[in-house]
C-alpha cells in the first residue's frame, strides 16, 4: 500500500503525482492528446462559439462578463442583457478559452513537475477572486462560482467527446485513448478549481449536519459509499 501523507497534498507537483497515480495517467495519455491535436484544433471555434452561447443563455453565468475583465479597456455593459456574442470583451474571454483549448492538446510532459499543471492551478486560482496576480492588484475581483466552473467543465468535455466520437479520421481505439486522457484531465483540472474554492477544512471545526441532513447521510451511507465506514 502506497503512504501519501495528506500534507503533501498542499504542494502543487505532489498532489499532481498522486492523482496521477490514482487516475492511471501516464506519458501515453499525454501523447494521445497531443496527436489529436490536428484533428482537435480546427473544431475550437465552433467550440467556442457553443460554450459562450451556452454561458450568455443563463444571467448567472453571463453577469461574470458584465464588470471590466483583466487587459480589458474597451466599453463596458451596464447589464446581462446588453451582452452579445460580439462584444469585444466576450471576444477577449473567448481568445484566453482557445489558449486553453489549445494547450490542453498541445502538452507532451505530464510528469507532476510540469509547468503544464502550474498553468491549470493558476487558472483555477485566478477564478476565485483571491489575491495573487499582479496584473489584477488594480482589479475588480474576478470570482466564478465553482458550480458555474465545474459545469463549463462538464460543457466543454461533452463537445469534445462528440466531436472526436464523430471523427473519421481515427479508428476507435484512438478515440478511446484520447477521450480517456482528456478525462482524466479534465477531472485534475476540476480538483485545481476545487482545491482553491474549498480550501482545508480542519476536522475539529465541522458543524454537526442538521437532523434532516444526518438523516440522508445515514441512507447514502446504506446505498454504499466507497468512503463509509
Amino acid at each position: 500500500m502506497q503512504h501519501i501523507p495528506a500534507s503533501s497534498l498542499e504542494d502543487l507537483p505532489s498532489r499532481i503525482a498522486y492523482l496521477s497515480s490514482f487516475l492511471s495517467l501516464t506519458a501515453e495519455d499525454g501523447e494521445a492528446l497531443l496527436a489529436s491535436k490536428p484533428l482537435v484544433a480546427p473544431l475550437v471555434p465552433a467550440i467556442l462559439d457553443a460554450v459562450y452561447t451556452k454561458l450568455l443563455s443563463f444571467d448567472i453565468t453571463a453577469q461574470a462578463f458584465v464588470p471590466r475583465n483583466t487587459e480589458y479597456e474597451g466599453e463596458t455593459v451596464k447589464s446581462v442583457q446588453e451582452l452579445t456574442m460580439s462584444h469585444p470583451q466576450i471576444a477577449m474571454r473567448k481568445d484566453f478559452l482557445k489558449n486553453y483549448l489549445v494547450k490542453l492538446v498541445s502538452t507532451s510532459d505530464l510528469s507532476p513537475q510540469s509547468p503544464f499543471w502550474a498553468y491549470l492551478n493558476n487558472v483555477g486560482i485566478m477564478h476565485t477572486g483571491k489575491p495573487g496576480f499582479k496584473h489584477r492588484e488594480k482589479r475588480p475581483d474576478l470570482r466564478v462560482e465553482y458550480i458555474h466552473m465545474g459545469a463549463l467543465l462538464g460543457y466543454v468535455v461533452d463537445i469534445v467527446v462528440g466531436a472526436v466520437m464523430e471523427m473519421g479520421e481515427i479508428d476507435n481505439v484512438m478515440k478511446s485513448r484520447v477521450i480517456r486522457a482528456l478525462n482524466k484531465v479534465v477531472w485534475i483540472q476540476n480538483d485545481l478549481f476545487a482545491r482553491h474554492y474549498i480550501g482545508k477544512v480542519e476536522v475539529e471545526t465541522l458543524t454537526p449536519p442538521p437532523e434532516e441532513v444526518a438523516e440522508g447521510l445515514t441512507e447514502a451511507r446504506k446505498g454504499g459509499c466507497p468512503f463509509s465506514g
